[in-house]
């Protein structure tokens, strides 16, 4: 803890000092009872719970010494949300998201983890949501109206697009939708979507940046999938380069267990034809590991839903703030202003009332 104005606090010792002058007198009062020799009258109108007397000045003590704290400006330390944070959540919508290794199914549990994230989300962390599978889409832009992405997360699986797992190409999306946040990219009058950009020219634009020391990002990837590259025009880690270069750090889950399996048809028909196959869909930890390493993100590893909840409430609690100080003053204002209305209140219901 610490004070602005410190030198307010040497009102505390007014306060110890007005508390030995009143023992003093309470003791001298002490003395000066013991003279009166009529100690059957005295018993009459001296309560047997005299230590209630000390009741009302203790409280008054504790109120007077709480304002003067609050009056010196404390500030405490805290993880504050950070100025203008945006996290963008990226999810894996591939065929692979319908194995039931994870309950109900590796998608559902994510959505379930996403709709924990959201409801802890600070009402002013900005959100994001991008999902993919053989290509990237913006589902929502970043935005502090939760409920919109909220909606979104429910209505995923409009969202599915089969045809492979393009994590290169999210990160790219995520990346240039990041950008467009921080206003290094100018966004599309009336568009929701990232602005699709040639491989080499999003490499040359990440570039011309670079990341101050010691100065948290603006923006976090939230990065989940549960499978290996199978399509896409980047590398995984080539967009990962591009999340690093632009200073945006890629916070990674892997979902799903080695055993995971989904259901294909014959010549890759749909489930639940004739002669269909159990196709192993084992996770890809390896690269999503890789790709926080680079960015300077963190990697975590589920394997069921409690897991990945887990996960994202470790996240959630995390990202988009920073360690700052912040001002109770008005708190421990309120609190002495209460201590002080209560010391009257049990001042008037112990005090001593004659016959």
């Amino acid at each position: 803890m610490s004070f602005q104005s410190p030198w307010m606090l040497l009102g505390l010792l007014v306060i110890a000092a007005f508390v030995g002058l009143w023992l003093w007198a309470e003791r001298r009062r002490a003395r000066y009872a013991v003279r009166y020799t009529n100690l059957d009258v005295l018993a009459t109108v001296v309560s047997d719970r005299s230590w209630l007397r000390l009741v009302p000045a203790a409280i008054l003590a504790l109120g007077l010494g709480a304002l003067v704290f609050g009056l010196a400006r404390p500030h405490v330390e805290r993880t504050l949300l950070r100025e203008k944070a945006t996290v963008i959540l990226v999810v894996d919508t591939s065929r692979s998201m319908q194995a039931k290794d994870v309950e109900p199914t590796r998608l559902g549990a994510a959505q379930e983890a996403l709709h924990t994230f959201l409801d802890q989300a600070p009402d002013d962390l900005r959100v994001g949501l991008v999902v993919f599978a053989g290509e990237a889409q913006v589902a929502t832009p970043p935005t502090d109206d939760h409920e919109l992405v909220v909606t979104a997360v429910t209505d995923i699986n409009e969202f599915l697009v089969f045809g492979g797992t393009a994590i290169g190409d999210a990160l790219q999306t995520a990346v240039l939708l990041g950008r467009q946040i921080t206003d290094l990219v100018p966004a599309e009058e009336g568009g929701t979507a990232a602005p699709a950009a040639p491989a080499d020219a999003t490499r040359t634009l990440a570039q011309a940046s670079s990341c101050p020391e010691n100065a948290p990002s603006p923006v976090s990837i939230l990065f989940l999938s549960d499978g290996a590259q199978t399509r896409g025009l980047l590398q995984p880690l080539e967009g990962a380069e591009l999340a690093r270069e632009a200073c945006f750090p890629v916070f990674t889950i892997s979902l799903g267990t080695p055993e995971g399996v989904i259901e294909r048809g014959p010549f890759g028909g749909f489930p639940g034809q004739d002669s269909s196959q159990l196709i192993p869909v084992p996770p890809d930890p390896a690269t999503l590991r890789a790709i926080a390493e680079t960015t300077g993100g963190e990697f975590s590893e589920a394997r069921t839903a409690d897991s990945l909840e887990k996960a994202y409430e470790n996240l959630g609690s995390r990202l988009g703030r920073e360690p700052g100080e912040s001002e109770i003053t008005w708190l421990l204002l309120a609190i002495g202003g209460v201590l002080v209305l209560l010391a009257g209140g049990v001042a008037a219901f112990v005090s001593p009332r004659f016959p």
